[in-house]
């Protein structure tokens, strides 16, 4: 590979990127600690051109980003000229609305159509679509989770995966085996990991929690994964020594 594997996705750091002077501070933090790539989600109403500088002042790549699914629907010409501009060709939505959720069957059988038409016009302007998940898709139908008819009932050329290991497993996923299952249709994984506090799953540093990392990480790179991307959305402190405690542990571990 002959780019950087590693990204920060940003909305690790939301609080600390709500405006473009405090997202040139923070850009500056995840270069530091070692980043080279990041994933634009969720930070204020900075000008596109303004991040784009920003981002090449500090050496960083953009890798992929998370637009939210009404966007997609109402300003898709937009995005695919921001995403230009970025020269970033991976386009994720971060999770299903609520609208699809609450229909059963039909309703994720919908969204997979409905997803695959805007990544049909993201695919013939150059880009990629993928589809990030929580737990809550592993509600069963029949023999297949929502997961399942999500990927199932879509075009493979126009949507694809941004598998998060921590919410498979919160789900009851395998992350290893849901990862080989997206071969060659996840440019990107999210990775977090999974400890128990007080009775209760909560998120981890990679490497601090209990998944199986020597596994998912292979599973990763039989799946063919382009970029990893670190995320976690509930910090124990300061997200950035989080963001670079994951870092050290994935170095640690093989990743560039």
């Amino acid at each position: 590979m002959s780019h950087p594997v590693l990204a920060a996705q940003l909305y690790t750091i939301r609080e600390y990127t709500k405006t473009k002077e405090d997202f040139a501070a923070s850009m500056r933090k995840i270069r530091e600690i070692g980043y080279t790539a990041v994933q634009v989600s969720a930070i204020g109403p900075i000008p596109p051109a303004e991040v784009k500088r920003i981002v090449d002042e500090n050496g960083l790549t953009i890798c992929i980003t998370h637009i939210g699914w009404p966007r997609l629907q109402s300003d898709l010409s937009a995005v695919i000229d921001e995403h230009h501009l970025w020269e970033c060709k991976h386009v994720a939505v971060g999770s299903m609305p609520n609208e699809y959720r609450e229909g059963g069957e039909a309703s994720y059988r919908r969204f997979a159509a409905e997803a695959s038409e805007i990544g049909r016009q993201l695919h013939e302007a150059g880009l990629t679509f993928s589809y990030h998940n929580h737990s809550f898709e592993f509600v069963r139908f029949g023999n297949r989770t929502g997961l399942d008819l999500i990927y199932d009932e879509s075009d493979p050329r126009y949507l694809q995966a941004e598998l998060d290991t921590y919410w498979v497993q919160h789900g009851g996923g395998d992350p290893s085996l849901w990862i080989r299952k997206m071969t060659n249709r996840m440019p990107v994984v999210h990775l977090k990991d999974m400890v128990m506090v007080d009775q209760k799953q909560t998120m981890a540093e990679v490497g601090e929690g209990n998944l199986n990392w020597p596994a998912i990480l292979d599973a990763c790179r039989e799946a063919n994964v382009e970029w990893y991307a670190v995320e976690q959305d509930i910090c124990p402190g300061d997200p950035f020594e989080s963001l670079a405690i994951s870092y050290r542990n994935l170095t640690g571990m093989g990743l560039e």
